[in-house]
């Protein structure tokens, strides 16, 4: 059965695609459901929220104005609802994650496995994104709580869950290979393929601090492309163990630990003003997992 949405959770996902097709392709609606559903919200605030064009529709000033105002009344909507859910000791609702790609590859199966085992009327929705991304749709409601590393986590609550160690990762045959550990200066003589900034600030602010600045070949967001590039041999790269673990045993690849050694610390991250009950429950999931013992 299709879920019901009102006009304010259809406005943000047109806001989101851009488009009144694609949105009543997302929601099961038709076009013509969604396009009417737009124009009574306009007429019932009085105020033109979308510009029409042949390749969508895009937010008007007035209409960008009222966003955050339609997104809180969104989540209160849901807070309404899971505050419902509890009162009847009933787990139910949605819960939105936003994740990074190691952690979604990693943790979040497990994470998804557990709710379907012991809360079926959940549903987890995952947001995708780099760490600048996550911390900016907590901070705006987009989603419930997000994985994120300490260091972008200043103006939110932050929950401390795993320590993951960076590390160095070269071709299998470099030179490099036949050490245990290796210091930045040493990595820093080949060519560095990074990752683009915004994407992992701990990598970032390792590298503002090293006394020897790379030579960045290339940079890319996307954590294959850059392992494929140094697996190729056109340069090396600083990543993190659970990067690695994603990737598996990667033949081309040959990883190891800094010297001196260097972490990020990964935790939950929620806003400091909200909080439901779906994003506590992942919470005492995750370290009960976690931080058991």
């Amino acid at each position: 059965m299709r879920e019901q949405k009102d006009r304010y959770e259809i406005f943000l996902k047109v806001c989101e695609t851009g488009s009144f097709s694609a949105s009543a392709e997302a929601l099961s609606y038709t076009q013509s459901a969604i396009s009417q559903m737009m124009a009574g919200l306009e007429e019932e605030l009085g105020v033109q929220l979308f510009a029409r064009g042949k390749r969508g529709v895009i937010l008007t000033d007035n209409g960008a104005r009222l966003v955050p105002y339609i997104q809180e009344m969104v989540n209160q909507k849901a807070k309404l609802r899971q505050a419902a859910f509890h009162i009847s000791r009933d787990v139910e609702g949605k819960l939105r994650v936003g994740s990074f790609s190691s952690v979604t590859a990693m943790w979040v199966p497990g994470i998804i496995r557990h709710f379907q085992e012991h809360y079926p009327k959940v549903t987890v929705e995952i947001l995708d994104g780099n760490y600048d991304e996550i911390r900016q749709w907590i901070l705006r409601g987009q989603v419930d709580c997000g994985f994120l590393s300490s260091i972008l986590a200043d103006d939110l609550r932050f929950y401390p869950l795993h320590d993951d160690p960076l590390c160095a990762v070269f071709p299998e045959d470099h030179p490099l290979a036949q050490q245990e550990r290796v210091s930045l200066p040493e990595l820093f003589r080949s060519p560095l393929i990074a990752e683009t900034p915004g994407c992992d600030n701990d990598i970032q602010s390792l590298l503002s601090k090293c006394s020897v600045k790379p030579r960045v070949r290339y940079s890319f967001r996307d954590d294959t492309l850059i392992m494929a590039f140094v697996r190729n041999g056109l340069g090396v790269t600083v990543s993190q163990e659970l990067v690695m673990e994603a990737f598996g045993k990667d033949a081309g690849l040959a990883c190891r630990p800094l010297d001196p050694p260097c972490c990020r610390t990964i935790g939950l991250a929620l806003s400091k003003t909200v909080s439901s009950v779906v994003c506590q429950t992942l919470l005492q999931y995750l370290q009960q997992t976690f931080l058991a013992g």
